[in-house]
């Protein structure tokens, strides 16, 4: 049987995890909001029309942050018309997926839902087709306490209370020209000081993001960041990154090892922040927020699913309702380590999206909701991910890919909470033929001791939990664990994600 071993210890920290970074996202998109976590009527509906099926889920998910209302979305969104009295908001066009918008719900209905969920909103400022007066109104509708038109708007709509969102996104993918108002990174970054600027007069303690590229491939990438931060560096407080992954003409392999351009593409732009804060000589840091990410088959969105034509605007129409594999929850297990890996530069992170669009929760209308495979990963690491993140050398068999060349078979992170007095250890099998037996050499912890094991694997990678058999993939435990001396033992099947949740005695 092959063999891996990997050496950590507690003195080599990475960083501090955030627990933002076990973030989601709600967009109108689709029926991610409307059949998603929306629906009057259905027999778990809340007062308001909430699932609150979908609510539990989400729960136990462990989402801790929720961006909102978009996406491509929000660059066509006014903000106004999804508040007031429901049967007085306007219908619209969405432009970015092609969908008629009916505005029943909007800022107060995603308010209730959030702190029902219990995550933190993180809200998009539409800096597309609008600019600072419209995002000075936003926020203060939003946050400030009544005195003033807009806060005592908002107290006559039912909330006495502003609803204390920190986070704000300061428009989405401004590089894209998909985008409504798609401008050069120079005009964007400048667009994006001057409302930043002008939020910091109203509310000085808010956290704001930059538009960063929308994926790594993008022709301007890297450039465009530097030119954005060099407009905008000492008025934000982090740097949005967007990727999706899927397999490439059926290679497989470079799929499975897609963790690996997710590091070039963290390490690129922390070292792009670095040099524009020694150019500026700065004193402030600027972290990334990776606000977009997931698995996503775009090539059948582009192919099948794009809606056109004049008179064709449907309402909530399913899109982007990619079924995943097990082979996709483990390239998602494998992201989530490479987000805990770079926890120094990572604070804050949104798998794209929540419910029904490339999500990890489904529903059907008036039915049932389920988890998808890519579910267990992300709550099983968000649950037990916590404290610092230290870092895992790994040193074993290589697996050989077309777009990333030779690569680690196996990797790793470990995350060590000393006040709770835990440990865990992430680990994920690339291999698509072989099992691997791993030894982790675990430096400075105390004595430890195996308080749960998860792996998620099958004998069928392309396994998936559908509305017919919703719990055909779940995690179990691993048996082939033990621990002595401070090694942990275990055997990783081919094309798997596992979780070691370890106890630390006092």
């Amino acid at each position: 049987m092959t063999a891996a071993r990997i050496t950590v210890s507690t003195s080599a920290r990475v960083g501090t995890i955030d627990r933002r970074v076990f973030g989601s996202f709600v967009e109108h998109l689709g029926r991610c909001v409307y059949d998603g976590i929306f629906e009057p009527g259905h027999p778990s509906a809340d007062g308001q029309g909430f699932r609150e099926d979908v609510i539990a889920l989400v729960r136990e998910l462990g989402v801790t942050a929720v961006r909102y209302p978009g996406g491509n979305f929000v660059s066509g969104y006014r903000w106004e018309d999804g508040v007031g009295p429901k049967e007085q908001r306007p219908v619209r066009r969405d432009l970015a997926w092609h969908s008629t918008e009916t505005n029943q719900v909007g800022l107060h209905e995603f308010a209730h839902w959030n702190a029902k969920a219990g995550s933190e909103p993180m809200l998009a400022i539409n800096l597309g087709t609008r600019g600072e007066l419209e995002a000075l109104d936003l926020v203060e509708y939003t946050n400030l306490p009544t005195g003033s038109a807009l806060s005592d708007q908002r107290a006559a709509n039912g909330s006495e209370e502003g609803f204390g969102v920190g986070m704000w996104c300061l428009g989405n993918e401004m590089d894209g020209p998909w985008q409504l108002g798609h401008r050069d990174a120079v005009d964007y970054g400048k667009l994006a000081s001057r409302t930043a600027k002008a939020l910091r007069q109203l509310q000085p303690d808010l956290q704001l993001v930059v538009c960063g590229s929308s994926n790594s491939q993008m022709p301007t990438f890297g450039t465009w960041e530097r030119e954005v931060l060099e407009q905008s560096y000492d008025d934000v407080d982090f740097i949005s990154a967007h990727v999706y992954y899927q397999p490439v003409d059926g290679d497989v392999d470079s799929f499975l090892a897609s963790a690996v351009d997710m590091d070039r593409f963290i390490d690129v732009v922390g070292s792009t922040i670095d040099h524009v804060k020694a150019e500026k000589r700065s004193e402030k840091q600027v972290f990334i927020s990776f606000d977009e990410w997931n698995v996503w088959y775009q090539q059948r969105y582009e192919t099948v699913e794009k809606i056109a034509g004049l008179g064709n605007w449907p309402k909530a129409p399913r899109l982007l309702e990619d079924v995943y594999t097990v082979t996709d929850a483990v390239v998602v297990g494998s992201l989530l380590i490479s987000l805990l890996k770079h926890a120094d530069r990572v604070k804050a992170a949104s798998l794209a999206q929540l419910v029904n669009v490339i999500a990890p929760i489904m529903t059907e209308p008036g039915g049932p909701a389920w988890r998808q495979t890519i579910f267990h990963p992300f709550a099983i690491t968000s649950r037990l991910g916590r404290g610092e993140a230290l870092r895992a050398e790994v040193s074993g068999p290589t697996i050989r890919t077309a777009r990333f060349g030779d690569v680690q078979a196996v990797d790793s992170v470990v995350t060590h909470d000393d006040e709770a007095g835990t440990a865990a250890v992430f680990l994920v099998n690339r291999s698509r033929t072989d099992p691997i037996t791993v030894d982790v050499a675990l430096h400075g912890f105390g004595a430890l001791t195996i308080t749960e094991t998860a792996t998620l694997a099958d004998d069928d990678p392309d396994a998936a939990n559908t509305i017919e058999d919703q719990d055909r993939v779940a995690p179990a435990a691993n048996d082939s664990a033990a621990i002595a001396a401070g090694v942990l033992t275990i055997t990783l099947p081919p094309v798997s994600w596992t979780a070691v949740a370890l106890s630390i005695e006092a």
